[in-house]
């Protein structure tokens, strides 16, 4: 039986497509998790023409396959057979699920949906570095100013930046794992791409072909980290395709060590030479747009700039391009040592719980129950930066507090982006934000504190745009 013809039976004994919710692979096993287990047959998986067994933990079913085989069967049932590479159940708010399935597809939401399945799994991580990393600059500056001292705030401040540096240090590995995963090549191998971009022989291969700079090792064409976040994920998607196609030609029992020393032999060397440069110059040429626009040494630009960010943000949202400027906070915070946007960006949120709490004096006054229900319960996780409840609850379905939201972010984006508030990371915004909105020239105290003026100015004028553009009859009516 060939590789097409056994992934077909087993599809077919595990209930069909439908039946199935997450495919994946280990080096022996075909992993997959079922709907409901009563469709499945295992007994006939087991007697199935060469599978080697079948082990069974409630709805997760793991078929051996053994190495090489396996990988080229679960290739065929995501890609030929339509099979899940990840699914997640979500049930979150109709409004959402209405407003997002209406929506049009295209090239750029593709790109965009792309981005978020590489990045959305691994923002916890992100937001638990960045905060080990808030909490560590605040530290430091609360010992440099004596407001603390003793070892052990030395020594907590050594922890906290130990663990924030264990993620966002090796940021390239762990993106080349979760686009690895994404792409359907082999995780593993991504994060060697990942580590690749990161690795100081880097340096001297530079020097060997005359693309390093002495002067300014930054403005090399070729050094270590070239190209950052960008340049790993288009390393790992031509890592993908390769080694795809030399899977499909190497025997079974050659699979295990061909696939593996090929694919990242012919791989890492075009990385290298063609996507960190390219790549690179990419990344330089975005910090360098970005350090005209929102870090420009001219105040009045700031202002504008800072306000439109904030006011356009949440519309970004809604059409879920929000998830392409993680590429973006990473360059910043490789190149620039913090993230500017985010904070400014961050904003947006802010704007939302001004509107909601205009609205709910209305609602209030017009003896809306029902909207002043659903506000209740979503402000202390709009107040926390989580604004999607708001949105798609209160602000997007009335129309009009949506946009007056976002005028209102606009001043607390302004604000704080002439301030040059700047962020550890990326992820919790809100009240919650101001721990790891800590990178900011004026220092990290200085920084959180113009954080929460913007968070404040945004509340106030969200609610006064929307107070001002709504009527009560509108409130009534909703």
């Amino acid at each position: 039986m060939s590789n097409s013809e056994l992934a077909k039976v087993l599809v077919d004994l595990l209930g069909g497509k439908n039946n199935v919710t997450k495919t994946a692979n280990c080096m022996t096993r075909l992993r997959v998790t079922c709907k409901d287990a009563a469709l499945v047959n295992a007994g006939e998986i087991k007697n199935t023409e060469g599978v080697l067994g079948l082990v069974v933990e409630g709805n997760n079913y793991q078929i051996v396959l053994g190495p090489g085989k396996v990988k080229k069967v679960t290739d065929i049932c995501i890609e030929e057979l339509g099979l899940p590479r990840n699914t997640s159940d979500s049930g979150w708010e109709a409004n959402k699920e209405q407003i997002k399935s209406a929506q049009k597809q295209s090239k750029i939401k593709d790109f965009m949906k792309l981005i978020s399945e590489i990045f959305v799994p691994i923002i916890p991580a992100i937001i638990a570095a960045g905060l080990f990393n808030g909490f560590g600059s605040l530290l430091s500056q609360l010992i440099a100013d004596g407001v603390v001292s003793g070892n052990f705030f030395v020594m907590l401040q050594l922890i906290l930046s130990l663990l924030g540096g264990a993620f966002l240090g090796y940021f390239a590995i762990y993106t080349g794992i979760r686009a690895a995963e994404v792409f359907g090549a082999t995780p593993a191998f991504g994060g060697i791409i990942g580590g690749v971009s990161i690795g100081a022989n880097i340096v001297e291969i530079s020097k060997m072909i005359g693309l390093y700079n002495e002067a300014v090792p930054l403005e090399s064409v070729l050094t270590t980290g070239k190209g950052g976040i960008i340049g790993v994920i288009f390393g790992v998607w031509i890592l993908s395709v390769i080694e795809k196609n030399i899977r499909k030609r190497v025997p079974d029992v050659l699979d295990l060590i061909v696939t593996p020393f090929t694919s990242l032999l012919i791989s890492g060397i075009v990385f290298i030479f063609m996507i960190m440069p390219i790549a690179g110059f990419a990344s330089d040429g975005l910090v360098s747009v970005l350090t005209l626009i929102i870090n420009s040494t001219n105040p009045v630009i700031r202002i504008i700039s800072g306000f439109l960010l904030a006011a356009l943000f949440l519309p970004m949202v809604l059409l879920g391009l929000h998830h392409g400027l993680i590429p973006i906070y990473a360059v910043q915070l490789e190149q620039m040592g913090g993230v500017s946007l985010f904070p400014v960006l961050a904003m947006g949120g802010a704007g939302q719980v001004g509107a909601a709490i205009a609205i709910y004096l209305m609602a209030k006054k017009v003896g809306n129950n029902r909207m002043k229900a659903i506000i209740t319960g979503a402000l202390p996780a709009g107040f926390l930066g989580v604004g999607e409840p708001l949105i798609y609850g209160v602000t997007l379905p009335m129309g009009k507090p949506f946009i007056t939201a976002g005028l209102g972010a606009g001043f607390g984006g302004a604000f704080v982006n002439l301030m040059q508030v700047a962020s550890t990371t990326w992820g919790p915004s809100g009240l919650l934000g101001c721990f790891v909105m800590t990178a900011g020239p004026s220092g990290a105290v200085m920084s959180v504190v113009y954080f929460v003026i913007g968070l404040v100015i945004s509340y106030i004028m969200g609610f006064i745009f929307t107070y001002l553009a709504t009527k009560p009859e509108e409130v009534a009516n909703v």
